[in-house]
């Protein structure tokens, strides 16, 4: 099996961008319809096509007839001849819901059950549609906005106490009492099952006493406001609005990265990234969405631990390639940047590898074949196992999604 080029399925979802994807895989733009994420891998739902000669063939029968040969042996034995990740293009022109995902045990027990409880799969109210987790990555290729995981404690009181909002400020005034992790989930369930009513008023009290004290800096405080409002815009009266006084607002730079742990609750605001997780379709959700909320189930699996978000650390390697240090032990991102005078040439300890250009053009070479394959941007390549070394030369950026070894 040698490097071959991927034909990927693209994901139409409201909050998808109209331009993104269709800029960068040269297509036209804007599309018809949003265009929310491009699928590298072999997820079920929507697997890439390896092009072969004048035939595709689907990546999860490729990797079917010859498990060692692509995915490499080790990574074939430890994942049960599959491919444990799932690689994307994200692009965010709305806010995507506030969500979580399970840990193995979670995913596990709660897939077997819902199963017993003969809930389908794709059924409005399934919660776990396979047994795996997803530990995820998101790396900005634009400025993008999140929301990470519980804010410091004090933080979250500092910031709500002086709003005073009704219904909502004996719950703050709960929580300085007991600024715990159990305090925590006291909050936060207490506010999730305010009755709708109770919900929609104290949004609009937020909105007002934003409406007020907005000003013309670009400090914290506005930037938190001014999401607040937009949230408020799109998802008007849902709880999730609040999300940016008790959840941590990020700003993620080109290059950077933010990796979301099991249990950590989360959403995305908007942007361009490259996304890289465990091949899982799980995800449970707290608010921003149309979609189905079980209060109780989220709250079973959530991270109750309010502390600064932290992003990613880079290592830079001599061969110009940049890893995302992550504990994931289904996948491995990493950035190759090449230039005239600079290749790249690949490790000979490898897994498979997929490979996306999203700046610039270039060629990948096999090293054994002397075979050259010619990537521009928008282009996914797979790199099976097999193929022993390979060097890429030109003037690009690509993203490289691979298992650890």
């Amino acid at each position: 099996m040698q490097i071959a080029k991927l034909k990927n399925s693209i994901q139409e979802y409201a909050w998808g961008s109209y331009t993104a994807i269709p800029e960068l895989l040269g297509e036209p733009s804007p599309a018809e319809t949003p265009q929310a994420e491009l699928w590298m891998g072999a997820h079920p739902k929507a697997p890439s096509e390896v092009i072969m000669g004048k035939r595709k063939i689907p990546l999860p029968e490729l990797i079917k007839k010859d498990p060692a040969a692509i995915l490499g042996s080790k990574t074939a034995e430890k994942f049960n001849g599959s491919l444990p990740f799932l690689f994307k293009v994200l692009a965010m022109a709305e806010p995507l819901s506030i969500q979580a995902h399970p840990n193995l045990a979670q995913a596990s027990e709660g897939f077997a059950r819902e199963n017993e409880q003969n809930i389908p799969v794709d059924g409005f109210k399934r919660n776990y549609r396979d047994a795996n987790h997803k530990p995820e990555i998101l790396c900005a290729l634009t400025t993008c906005w999140a929301l990470k995981g519980f804010r410091p404690i004090e933080q979250i009181v500092s910031i709500m106490t002086p709003l005073n909002i009704i219904g909502v400020a004996p719950l703050v005034d709960a929580l300085d009492k007991n600024p715990d992790e159990q305090g925590l989930r006291r909050f936060f369930s207490s506010l999730l099952t305010l009755d709708p009513e109770s919900k929609r008023v104290a949004v609009a009290e937020v909105i007002s006493h934003i409406q007020q004290k907005m000003g013309d800096t670009e400090g914290a405080g506005d930037v938190c406001r001014r999401w607040i409002v937009k949230l408020n815009e799109r998802y008007p009266g849902d709880i999730g609005v609040l999300g940016p006084l008790f959840l941590n607002l990020v700003e993620v730079k080109p290059g950077e990265a933010l990796f979301l742990q099991a249990g950590q609750l989360h959403g995305y605001l908007k942007g361009v990234g490259i996304e890289l997780m465990a091949n899982s379709d799980n995800v449970l959700r707290g608010g921003l969405t149309p979609k189905h909320i079980d209060v109780e189930e989220l709250l079973s699996i959530l991270d109750f631990k309010g502390e600064e978000a932290e992003k990613v650390q880079v290592e830079s390697s001599a061969a110009g390639e940049e890893f995302y240090l992550t504990p994931a032990a289904e996948f491995r991102l990493s950035r190759i940047s090449v230039e005239e005078g600079r290749e790249y040439l690949s490790s000979r300890e490898r897994s498979i590898e997929i490979i996306i250009c999203t700046r610039g053009a270039a060629s990948i070479w096999d090293m054994s074949t002397v075979a050259e394959f010619p990537v521009k941007k928008g282009d996914s390549f797979i790199i099976p196992a097999s193929v022993e070394e390979y060097r890429i030369a030109g003037s690009a950026h690509l993203y490289k999604a691979a298992v650890p070894v």
